[in-house]
């Protein structure tokens, strides 16, 4: 048998299609219905994103119970994060009775109260109240559905511990409105829909990652270093898809390289933030270099400070210091071609770095 330090991948054998009952080339609607049926030890998420023409950003997240603690039953919550263009930002949170979750396993169709997030891998609509701030937005696929192999990554000896990702929607066109406080506001824009589920608390699997999503020129690009934890090597697992006008024209993990620059201690969380993520790939004679270069800190927030006092003081007994940070800046993608650049394109861009673990060094494949 394996040890455990060497299985930490992408689920990606003809064997893994078989086990999970998807296709290799076909994405199926059914993929983005629920996937757990709520029991403890599993967790799930939609997950939305956009990029709004007045400057906007809005982020919406359906959870049917908080991914680090999935040990519970069924403890739904709405996320809705708003920055608006005049600085004022908003991050709600509500957590409902377990009887206001409904999702379907044929399709994503997920309710939460009077909250919904529906759609058919092409189109979706999703409305959300938390407090005073309210969106009803519709998202339309500009780029398949897409997921890395099958989009389950394995660890453990017996590859039995499971954390599943499904972009169902890469890149998309937002229309819809947001309201603050009874004022609307119409808006488009571009957006991402994400789905992802597991059966074992993040914490126990993963160290730290960084993601990112952007657009630049034709480029559209979805971005991931993903680092184990201790138990399975630091194994690292890379997350690539480059897509031009609409189509994805690259997509093998196995030929990404990836390396930070500008790395510094942040003084709010205590967690290396590289000031710089570059991402590398090379095919034959071409190589694409994905640049993000950070300009500000949009969230630095420690994962204490979200909970309950007696959780927080048990969190912090155990020396739990996870932290969650949102940065933005430039996206700029650089292609070469036997080793002369022929385009590059840039444009903004938002990312995250989400760091369970200690600090330590960050990596570089």
């Amino acid at each position: 048998m394996a040890s455990d330090t060497t299985l930490a991948s992408v689920a990606d054998s003809p064997a893994d299609y078989a086990r999970f009952g998807i296709d290799p080339g076909t994405i199926a609607r059914w993929e983005d219905g629920a996937r757990t049926d709520n029991r403890p030890g599993t967790y799930e998420w939609w997950y939305f994103d956009a990029h709004l023409n007045d400057g906007a950003k809005l982020v919406v997240v359906f959870q049917n119970k908080d991914a680090v603690n999935p040990n519970q039953p069924l403890s739904p919550l709405l996320r809705l994060n708003l920055d608006l263009p005049d600085g004022r930002s908003f991050e709600k949170v509500l957590n409902l009775p377990a009887g206001s979750w409904a999702a379907a396993t044929d399709r994503a169709d997920v309710r939460l109260a009077d909250n919904r997030f529906e759609g058919d891998l092409h189109t979706y609509r999703i409305t959300a109240t938390a407090e005073e701030v309210s969106v009803d937005v519709t998202l339309t696929g500009q780029i398949r559905p897409w997921r890395p192999a099958t989009g389950h990554f394995l660890f453990g000896a017996n590859r039995e511990l499971d954390f599943a990702w499904l972009p169902a929607v890469p890149q998309g066109a937002v229309t819809g409105s947001y309201t603050v406080a009874g004022a609307t506001t119409q808006v488009t824009g571009v957006g991402y829909h994400d789905h992802n589920w597991g059966n074992v608390s993040l914490l126990k699997i993963i160290h730290d990652w960084y993601w990112a999503r952007g657009q630049a020129g034709p480029y559209s690009v979805i971005a991931s270093y993903i680092t184990a934890v201790e138990k399975f090597g630091h194994q690292a697992i890379p997350v690539f898809m480059l897509a031009r006008d609409g189509e994805i024209v690259a997509d093998d993990a196995s030929l990404v390289r990836f390396e930070t620059d500008g790395v510094h201690t942040d003084d709010v969380t205590g967690k290396p933030v590289a000031s710089v993520v570059r991402y590398f790939y090379e095919q034959g004679d071409e190589q694409v270099v994905v640049t993000f270069t950070r300009k500000r800190d949009l969230t630095r927030a420690l994962m204490v400070d979200g909970l309950p006092r007696v959780k927080r003081l048990f969190a912090r007994l155990a020396r739990f210091d996870g932290a969650y940070l949102r940065f933005a800046g430039s996206m700029t993608v650089t292609v070469f071609r036997s080793g002369e650049q022929i385009e590059e394109f840039s444009d903004d861009a938002i990312w995250e770095l989400m760091y369970f673990g200690h600090a330590r060094a960050p990596a570089t494949s």
